[in-house]
């Protein structure tokens, strides 16, 4: 499994909103430079994250996007399945028994399920507060 230009890029893009929570709206302009994104792709991604209501736009001269829950209510599972689709290794796993008519004779099955199992366990324990908290330990 790898993660996606654009599921990364959301993850950073809803970090930058978590570590500016307190500063009001922010402008696509100002995550765009900081993050290094081009901010015509910045908007694709967080117009992605609006119609989720993940964040809000505020219009205006003074507008921009906010989130709309405290960072330690998102998951990285969650910034990451609405950016990304499934993502499961391998599609017989997606579900908790995929469709597959190898599955019950499939020697690599239980293999697949264990690697699902612990990329689900770390990406949906793990939040934007947390990802923030990291961050506050490498910086001090």
């Amino acid at each position: 499994m790898k993660i996606s230009t654009k599921g990364r890029y959301a993850l950073r893009i809803m970090i930058d909103l978590a570590e500016n929570i307190n500063q009001g709206p922010i402008r696509v302009k100002d995550i765009a430079s900081r993050q290094g994104i081009s901010e015509k792709y910045l908007e694709q991604i967080i117009s992605m994250f609006n119609k989720a209501q993940y964040v809000k736009s505020v219009r205006g001269a003074q507008g921009g996007y906010l989130l709309t829950k405290e960072p330690k209510e998102y998951t990285v599972g969650m910034i990451l399945r609405l950016a990304e689709g499934s993502i499961a290794p391998v599609s017989c796993v997606e579900d908790a028994f995929g469709e597959c008519d190898r599955r019950e004779k499939c020697v690599s099955a239980k293999l697949w399920q264990k690697m699902n199992d612990a990329v689900n366990e770390v990406v949906d324990n793990t939040s934007l507060q947390d990802l923030l908290d990291w961050k506050n330990d490498i910086t001090e």
